[in-house]
């Protein structure tokens, strides 16, 4: 007996541990002399996992077993439906409506919140179909990892989460200049300010450190609990919401819409750009299939579901928002509190005000979830140190993930204004959406071992033309190139392509739930990203090429050799078991 509980003692080991072997287990890192012969080995090393793919397999079962303890299966469709509205209804819709309104669309906002939503209803359908067959924390870092390979998950998934972490520190951010405003006009009243820091970076903001703190403490202390917490508060923001629209169609003058549109099409296209950022945040909830009880009925109800709402709504709000009030007359700083105050209920203005920092504070909560199971999932394939894969025994949530996410976005948002946070663009959600589209037609097209080669030919040569005709529609519309010509010939190119592929045979059918009329949703899909990709302007390229370059070079001293040596132990272990 006391032999045994020796055992046990020795291999159940505390969840705090912070030894070397724990950041960095692999044969690589064992010695010094060790890792000088894995950079040695670098270009090889490169050979091998610049394509190779993942599995489903792999994913679902291998790379779990380094978390030590499972995450708790609690959320159902309906915690996923509002963890999405949460998540994606922030303080946006109130902020970007007016100012869109006002300067780029007229009237015609509302077809640009349609264009928006409907690309971003088209990257949610591919985004279930993985979700729904590969239920795993990573949500796009897993899809891709098993379509297109390490390299590609890892550029794309890097990036992402840089974005996001940077986004939850604007969030604090904002919440404190919000909070701030509304004690007193000045919203830099509750900062700290150091005249010896550098611009943009010299007023100190302990309230969004507070406010990171406490919304990752309570996701960290469960995600049933923080589901719940956010369906209460998103409850009071609906019923603003309802409120917003009844009230607006109530105070309406359909006179107001003319002209519908002021600055012609281009201007509707231009704020369809700048609105799909109220679209974005569904990809955080994507991440939680692990903890779902039933994935394969409950993400597509949940993500589909709540996408499809949230885009009504949407168009309803900024709908009422312009018949209440002419575009020109459109308060671009406050629009909706401006709004009511022009029809003489001066009192709904706090309604919006508590609103928006409702909306701020549940994309803080789902935020947080998305982005620590997001590291957790990276850490599993061990691109990342896997002491950050740990599920605590008791919450079942990634403590160490959320804690390294809560340290870098609280460092973030304590030094760095607003201004200059917002300076980083989301290119990376438009070109990981655009990617997951990519890697959802490889998926029902190849296989590995089963396609022909003749086949694999044809598929590539179609996507090559899809992409590549995407590109040009892209970069006509941003040369301000007008002529019928040139769009007719690239929308040709993309019509082909994509009738070439549906030409080809699918050498895979989803067991779940599948993306309807493939490869048309999926191609347009692309189109849409790609096309939307190209009106963020040349800084939000500039910094998309300078953080991959970062991250590379992080690669290819570490992260390529620590996949390396775990893909080549795993590989070992199943030669041994097949053996057996």
């Amino acid at each position: 007996m006391d032999e045994a509980q020796a055992t046990s003692s020795t291999t159940t080991r505390s969840y705090w541990r912070w030894s070397k072997k724990d950041f960095f287990p692999e044969t690589s890192f064992q010695t010094i002399s060790s890792y000088k012969t894995a950079l040695s080995q670098t270009c090889p090393r490169l050979t091998d996992r610049l394509l190779a793919r993942s599995s489903s397999t792999n994913e679902l079962v291998t790379l779990q077993k380094a978390s030590e303890n499972p995450m708790q299966k609690c959320l159902t469709w309906w915690d996923l439906i509002w963890l999405s509205f949460g998540s994606v209804v922030g303080s946006g819709i109130f902020v970007i409506t007016g100012q869109e309104a006002h300067e780029d669309a007229g009237p015609a906002i509302v077809l640009s919140y349609a264009i928006s939503g409907l690309s971003a209803l088209l990257s949610v359908f591919c985004y279930t179909e993985f979700a729904a067959e590969i239920p795993v924390a990573g949500g796009s870092f897993s899809y891709l990892r098993v379509e297109l390979g390490d390299f590609i998950a890892y550029i794309a998934a890097g990036n992402i989460l840089l974005e996001a972490l940077v986004g939850a520190a604007g969030l604090g951010r904002s919440w404190s200049s919000y909070f701030a405003s509304m004690i007193k006009s000045d919203s830099d009243f509750l900062r700290i300010k150091v005249d010896s820091l550098p611009k943009g970076f010299n007023l100190l903001d302990p309230l969004a450190v507070v406010v990171l703190l406490v919304a990752n403490g309570i996701a960290m202390s469960g995600t049933k609990r923080t589901s719940w917490l956010n369906w209460i508060s998103s409850l009071v923001s609906g019923a603003v919401i309802v409120f917003v629209i009844i009230f607006g169609f109530i105070h309406a003058k359909t006179s107001n819409l003319e002209p519908f549109f002021p600055y012609g099409v281009e201007g509707v296209f231009r704020a369809a750009a700048v609105v799909y950022w109220s679209y974005t945040g569904f990809d955080m909830v994507a991440n939680m299939a692990e903890e779902t009880k039933k994935p394969s009925r409950d993400i597509p109800i949940g993500l589909v579901g709540s996408m499809s709402g949230i885009t009504v709504v949407y168009c309803f709000m900024a709908l009422a928002l312009t018949m209440m009030v002419k575009y020109s007359e459109i308060d671009v700083n406050a629009a909706y509190s401006v709004a009511f105050e022009q029809i003489g209920m001066t009192w709904a203005k706090y309604l919006v005000s508590i609103c928006a920092l409702k909306g701020m504070t549940t994309s803080l909560l789902v935020g947080s979830l998305g982005q620590a199971r997001y590291t957790t999932q990276i850490a599993r394939a061990h691109m990342i140190p896997p002491i950050f894969a740990l599920v605590h025994p008791k919450t079942g949530t990634p403590v160490n993930a959320t804690l390294l996410v809560t340290m870098i976005s609280a460092i973030v948002a304590f030094f760095s204004s607003l201004d200059v946070l917002s300076s980083v663009l989301s290119f990376s959600t438009l070109f990981i959406f655009m990617l997951i589209a990519v890697a959802l037609l490889m998926r029902r097209y190849y296989v590995k071992d089963v396609t022909p080669k003749n086949d694999l030919i044809k598929f590539l040569m179609s996507l090559f033309i899809i992409i590549g005709s995407s590109i040009g529609v892209s970069a006509l519309w941003n040369s301000n190139e007008r002529g019928w010509i040139g769009y007719s010939l690239a929308g040709m190119l993309w019509f082909f392509g994509t009738l070439g592929m549906a030409f080809l045979s699918k050498k895979r059918v989803p067991k779940v739930w599948g993306v309807p009329l493939v490869p048309w949703l999926p191609s347009l899909s692309i189109v849409m990203n790609l096309f939307l990709i190209g009106s963020l302007g040349f800084m939000a390229f500039l910094r998309f090429i300078i953080c991959s370059a970062v991250m590379i070079v992080y690669y290819l001293l570490v992260g390529l050799h620590a996949t390396y040596d775990v893909a080549h132990q795993n590989e070992e272990v199943s030669k041994i078991e097949e053996g057996k």
